[in-house]
């Protein structure tokens, strides 16, 4: 099944890209579950970001009562006018991963799959969030996949997570969709990153990853095949 546009007519239509999010993470966690060695578990985590109101009724005051004679006179202090320090739709961005633990480690995280979404991509603080998320499960030796199929913004967080290690620009900076599984482990006494990456196409098949659980054993990560199988239960022709 070739990639399609999710985010633009008109295959929007067909089926938007939040319900390609939401069930391709399981697409994938239930093929890896029949792959992985026995120690080895995939699931989902979906996080829809936070949402936050700000109710400036809150804040009215007007209509206080005075305290009565003799009432203790805490009642009688006001709060000066608020500062209104953060007034958003979401105050975290969405989250749609497919996560590997190792059982026999005390569920041990060993990898993830990042699939990125317009929101991961729309503002630099929703862009340096996603790329620290990155960074911090590298240094922690776990294998970090970045699926990037959004055809709306340009920016590669990729190439800001190859930039954040102090890495050269990797030859896929300037695509604005891509795919690519990263690993970091220790030799001789150096800090190595290793990548596999992929330039996406619309319109072309997806790659197959390897997907490290752990330094020397890795499973595939079949974009392909799980893609496929999100759209046949999506009913998407």
């Amino acid at each position: 099944m070739p990639l399609r546009d999710h985010f633009r007519l008109p295959d929007m239509r067909l089926a938007s890209w939040e319900e390609v999010h939401g069930f391709w993470p399981s697409a994938m966690a239930a093929r890896l579950n029949t792959i992985l060695p026995p120690q080895y578990r995939s699931g989902v985590k979906i996080h829809l970001g936070t949402l936050v109101e700000v109710d400036a009724g809150a804040f009215e005051m007007d209509d206080a009562r005075e305290p009565e004679d003799g009432a203790d006179s805490a009642l009688a202090w006001k709060a000066a006018a608020p500062t209104l320090l953060l007034d958003t739709d979401e105050l975290t961005p969405p989250e749609y991963e497919v996560r590997i633990y190792d059982e026999s480690m005390g569920r041990c995280l060993v990898a993830a799959v990042e699939i990125v979404s317009p929101r991961n991509k729309d503002r630099p603080s929703a862009r340096d969030e996603f790329v620290s998320k990155c960074h911090a499960m590298l240094q922690q030796g776990v294998c970090v996949v970045i699926v990037d199929p959004v055809t709306t913004r340009s920016a590669n967080l990729y190439a800001d997570l190859a930039a954040r290690i102090g890495a050269l620009p990797p030859a896929t900076a300037d695509s604005p969709i891509y795919a690519v599984s990263c690993r970091s482990f220790l030799s001789r006494g150096r800090h190595r990153v290793q990548a596999w990456e992929h330039s996406l196409e619309i319109g072309e098949v997806l790659p197959t990853l390897p997907l490290w659980i752990s330094e020397s054993k890795y499973v595939p990560l079949e974009l392909e095949r799980t893609y496929e199988e999100t759209c046949r239960g999506l009913r998407i022709a």
